[in-house]
């Protein structure tokens, strides 16, 4: 493609902390550059604990070990989302029951959430879609009143906020992605957010493959030795050089993917006018991330032909999730709760346009184009 749909962005300084993690004679995770990347991540969300994993999908696993997730146990999040949401809770034996999402944010509809709670239910994982917050006041209350985690999915939705609260931190546990993709990254990496002191301890251990070996390290014991299940979760001090370089420039990066999104944005009024598109909506009590721009079109038939007539002018668009309910493992491993229209047809008008720093110079191209395809 002459204009991708993604190209990863460096800040210029990645090479030379990888070159100094390298020289610091620490090459295995947590060094010093994992260190300062937690402790950013803790202050930038306020959460008590932060560590850096070598995915989202990391993440999750852990805080399904951490949620006590197993055989039978149930767990409500919607379909439209990546195959690791489900995933790290079907490993445990864990049933996902898939809601639907809302039309307006394709977020998970708070309002499917309660019936479809049962004596078996364990958690509500939240899934903040395109960087968008979902209703956590509501989602809270009802995990609340029955007694239920709350675990954010939180891949997308780094610098966003509810209300002015930074999505990570409703949750009990949240799981951060820093894939090439997404608006912070190390290639491959993520980052798991633990709200609930109680969970510090085990987490370090679940991640050092169950071992006590953060401990040994502070001196809490003399030995360090297998106490728990886990698993090799740590990324590299390669990885956490590299994303140190991006966490530098992090605000600058946000006010830079903000300004073409906006761009998209207000270039796209009389395309919604006209019945030919729907824009994105954003509710007024969301501040989002600028994570990814896209677009509705009419029907699936419509998207195909948008596609390729941007494909055909060396123009990256693409869709996104196909519902995990309708997936082969989806119909295996799970079960659906009421009706997933919204998620059925939005998925099938759905089509993400390219958003990456650098682009700025060729967007105006990019939106020529787009109004074309849509017309």
């Amino acid at each position: 493609m002459d204009i991708p749909f993604n190209k990863p962005y460096m800040t210029g300084k990645e090479l030379g902390y990888i070159s100094q993690a390298h020289a610091n004679g620490h090459l295995a995770g947590d060094g010093e550059f994992t260190w300062r990347c937690n402790a950013m991540l803790e202050d930038w969300i306020g959460c008590p604990k932060a560590l850096l994993t070598h995915s989202c999908t990391a993440a999750l696993e852990i805080s399904a070990i951490l949620g006590g997730i197993g055989p039978g146990d149930e767990v409500i999040m919607p379909s439209y989302t990546f195959v690791s949401t489900a995933n790290a809770f079907v490993l445990r034996g864990g049933v996902p029951v898939f809601v639907d999402i809302r039309p307006d944010t394709l977020n998970i509809d708070e309002s499917r959430i309660e019936v479809a709670i049962t004596d078996k239910t364990k958690a509500i994982v939240v899934v903040h879609y395109a960087g968008v917050a979902c209703e956590m006041d509501t989602i809270t209350a009802i995990a609340d009143r029955h007694g239920l985690m709350v675990i954010e999915d939180a891949a997308q939705a780094i610098f966003s906020t509810y209300k002015g609260r930074p999505l990570g931190s409703f949750g009990h546990l949240a799981a951060l992605s820093f894939h090439e993709t997404k608006n912070v990254i190390s290639g491959e990496g993520g980052a798991l957010l633990i709200n609930v002191p109680q969970f510090i301890e085990r987490a370090e251990m679940i991640r050092e493959k169950g071992t006590n070996r953060n401990q040994f390290f502070r001196g809490e014991v003399d030995k360090y030795t297998w106490v728990d299940i886990g698993s090799s979760y740590l990324p590299s001090e390669l990885v956490a050089a590299f994303l140190w370089a991006q966490m530098e420039e992090a605000a600058t990066i946000t006010k830079r993917r903000l300004a073409l999104w906006q761009h998209y944005h207000e270039s796209f009024v009389s395309l919604e006018a006209d019945g030919l598109v729907h824009r994105p909506r954003i509710p007024t009590e969301c501040a989002h991330n600028a994570h990814m721009y896209y677009l509705l079109l009419p029907s699936r038939e419509k998207r195909s032909d948008f596609i390729a007539y941007l494909r055909n002018r060396g123009i990256g668009a693409v869709f996104h999730y196909v519902p995990l309910h309708d997936s082969p493992m989806g119909r295996r491993a799970g079960r659906t709760s009421g009706s997933l229209d919204h998620t059925r047809i939005l998925s099938e008008r759905l089509v993400r346009l390219p958003l990456w720093l650098g682009l700025e110079e060729r967007l105006g191209e990019v939106i020529e184009q787009v109004i074309a395809a849509a017309r």
